[in-house]
């Protein structure tokens, strides 16, 4: 039997429920737009808001990395409806950019809204969410790296929310919850959840994820990403105890060391006995998991990729990856020469957290060459390559050749490191190249 508020929830429900064209009608000129990442993204929205185009004029969406959608990809686009973003997908260096339809603005992950968003504030919300609950409330799915902080923003000052209502869509303990009363719109949708699948470790992953597994100890808390080596390092992780997880991708190399008993939380300083993330992708194993576990919980970018938070952690390991470094130690991870190709998401976050945590460790793990068979171990950085953790912070450095400890370590001392675990065949190279630098 349903109660009285239950049943004006209902009533709320039935007259802010939307068609599409309804929903595309809230949108004009001016307005910028947020919309959630990768998990809750509003995909059928996205699908058809370059239908509104002809009406319109300068209409900015704030748009994740992921999705590829008509409004990206076409010129009459162009002053019509164009992008933000704070981390690029193929899509946007391949096809968005070259157009002019996609601003890239400089951010860390931990400030994705307060920096970013907030930069240039939108006054439309567009969300995927779980069906309304009895007490009249959505939950945000498995994406929080700027969406509860930029939701909670949205219903603080009364902004449009348009929901899209998905009966596939898993939540978490801790996401963002968006009661019906501030709701402008739902448009009810009935799409598959968003999957990423796990990517095979080569032999070659393998072998620099034992590498990195041997500085790891049993009681760490770990932060791992998402690929071929984070996958390999997982596996390598196996037979550890007590690892705790701080991290900013949940990940399904994750559920299975908690599966297998090798992550508890047990000895984590902060959250102790929790798993902590700001967003999670992978299979429907790992959504039903994360749902069904109360011990996983999510919060926003700020809260848990904060450098200060991940500081306040003993024993944080950072696990990071990166497309190239210099021989003094500075390092890339996110473009090509000056190609903007990704974001800085949390890496250098990450490495300065776990630099400052009592016993804390930051590793970086690459293949020493690219599959193109170039050095990653450069003497100089390609030019006009962002600088995305310097050198200052740089740790532990990993190929499958060996590992490089450069913290505390000389510029002669960083050099002869990263050249001896460089690809055999580049030594001579790097060495030569060095000593015209003057680091030899």
């Amino acid at each position: 039997m349903q109660t009285k508020a239950q049943t004006d929830y209902q009533a709320m429900y039935q007259e802010k429920r939307a068609t599409l064209q309804e929903c595309l009608d809230l949108i004009q000129s001016g307005d910028v737009i947020y919309t959630t990442n990768t998990y809750s993204e509003p995909r059928e929205i996205l699908s058809h808001i370059h239908e509104i185009a002809p009406r319109v004029e300068n209409v900015k969406i704030w748009k994740g990395r992921s999705g590829l959608y008509p409004f990206m990809t076409d010129p009459a686009m162009k002053g019509h409806i164009e992008m933000y973003a704070y981390f690029f997908g193929p899509s946007f260096y391949q096809q968005a950019l070259p157009l002019g339809l996609v601003e890239y603005v400089p951010s860390d992950l931990a400030h994705y809204y307060t920096v970013a968003v907030s930069g240039h504030p939108a006054n439309v919300a567009i969300c995927t969410v779980t069906p309304m609950d009895e007490n009249g409330i959505f939950h945000l799915g498995t994406s929080h790296a700027s969406e509860g902080l930029s939701m909670q923003d949205a219903i603080d000052n009364h902004k449009t929310i348009i929901v899209e209502g998905n009966p596939n869509l898993h939540t978490m303990r801790g996401a963002q919850e968006i009661p019906i009363q501030a709701v402008t719109k739902i448009l009810e949708v009935n799409l598959p959840e968003y999957i990423l699948e796990s990517m095979p470790s080569t032999s070659l992953e393998k072998q620099i994820g034992g590498l990195v597994a041997s500085l790891v100890r049993d009681g760490d808390t770990i932060q791992l990403g998402i690929g071929g080596i984070p996958n390999a390092v997982g596996e390598a992780l196996m037979e550890k105890r007590h690892l705790g997880i701080h991290t900013e991708m949940f990940t399904s190399s994750m559920m299975k060391l908690i599966q297998a008993g090798a992550v508890d939380g047990s000895r984590k300083i902060e959250d102790r006995g929790l798993h902590v993330c700001a967003f999670a992708e992978g299979v429907p194993e790992l959504y039903s998991f994360l749902q069904e576990n109360p011990d996983c919980v999510i919060r926003s970018g700020r809260d848990v990729v904060s450098p200060f938070v991940i500081a306040r952690q003993d024993n944080m390991v950072s696990i990071n990856t990166c497309l190239e470094i210099d021989l003094t130690g500075q390092v890339c991870a996110e473009s090509i020469g000056p190609k903007q190709i990704s974001g800085s998401g949390g890496a250098f976050c990450f490495a300065l957290g776990a630099f400052e945590a009592k016993n804390g460790r930051g590793i970086l793990a690459f293949p020493s060459r690219t599959a193109k068979g170039i050095s990653k171990i450069k003497s100089i950085l390609t030019p006009g390559a962002v600088v995305t953790t310097p050198r200052n912070y740089v740790d532990y450095v990993v190929t499958e050749q060996g590992i490089a400890h450069l913290k505390g370590a000389t510029i002669r001392e960083r050099a002869e490191q990263l050249i001896a675990i460089a690809h055999p065949d580049d030594r001579a190279a790097l060495t030569a190249e060095a000593r015209k630098l003057m680091y030899l």
